[in-house]
């Protein structure tokens, strides 16, 4: 008596899988997303230094590190070469100075505020126009310069 031998095709079984066993996908493709954000910080990167204020001046060297920044938007007095005063962007005249800084300073928080001179300015006018910060409300002045000038700490050795 012999015993019969079923064969069996190659799926094994009565079970079949669906679309030859694809899965749905559980991942998040994040390359779009890092494309985007790689993007986007070229175009903050670009677009950063020209938010400063755009008045030119030749600064003096210094050899201080840069003051932290704050919140608020810094009040920048810039004094050019020519001997004009310029608030942020806007050109005012000496003698009005004190009421623009005392209706500015009445408007603001924060009463930081940084002095921009250009090198060739008097030491008489930046003295003058600190004293019309101070008269103005103003009693934080920071001196802006730029980085790379001499050190002052005597010869090396």
């Amino acid at each position: 008596m012999g015993a019969g031998v079923m064969a069996r095709g190659k799926g094994g079984g009565g079970r079949r899988r669906s679309r030859a066993g694809h899965k749905p996908m559980s991942e998040i493709n994040v390359t779009p997303f890092v494309d985007v954000m790689l993007v986007l910080l070229i175009i903050f990167m670009v677009a950063a230094p020209l938010l400063t204020v755009g008045v030119p001046i030749e600064l003096p060297k210094t050899a201080a590190p840069p003051l932290p920044t704050e919140q608020e938007e810094p009040l920048t007095i810039a004094l050019t070469a020519e001997g004009q005063v310029v608030i942020q962007k806007t050109e005012i005249p000496m003698q009005e100075l004190v009421p623009k800084l005392r209706a500015i300073a009445g408007e603001r928080s924060s009463k930081k505020v940084f002095l921009r001179a250009d090198g060739a300015v008097r030491y008489e006018t930046v003295m003058q126009v600190m004293g019309a910060l101070n008269a103005g409300g103003f009693n934080d002045v920071g001196l802006v310069t730029e980085s790379g000038g001499p050190t002052l700490d005597g010869p090396e050795e």
